[in-house]
């Protein structure tokens, strides 16, 4: 994969090679994943946002339970409903 050089402060790079030696992994493994978790804090936060605002309107809410209604009656298409099933 290519690579890039980006300027960051002495203090992040110490802490970035810290963690890395502590994880036993390179900077950039560290790096690479710091950012992933932080892309997907970003994703969640927007997501409870756009929900808290959706909860807020009431028509908002009420389609979106209908939908999720829909959805819930498709749980079993194709599937016998005398069939047991076990969680392994």
């Amino acid at each position: 994969m290519p690579t890039t050089t980006i300027r960051v402060s002495s203090e992040t790079r110490t802490l970035l090679h810290t963690l890395a030696r502590q994880a036993g992994t390179s900077m950039q493994q560290v790096l690479e994943e710091a950012l992933a978790q932080y892309r997907r804090r970003q994703f969640l936060e927007a997501l409870n946002a756009a929900y808290a605002v959706a909860q807020s309107d009431p028509a908002v809410h009420a389609a979106a339970e209908a939908e999720s209604a829909d959805w819930d009656a498709t749980l079993l298409d194709g599937l016998d409903e005398q069939e047991t099933w076990h969680e392994s």
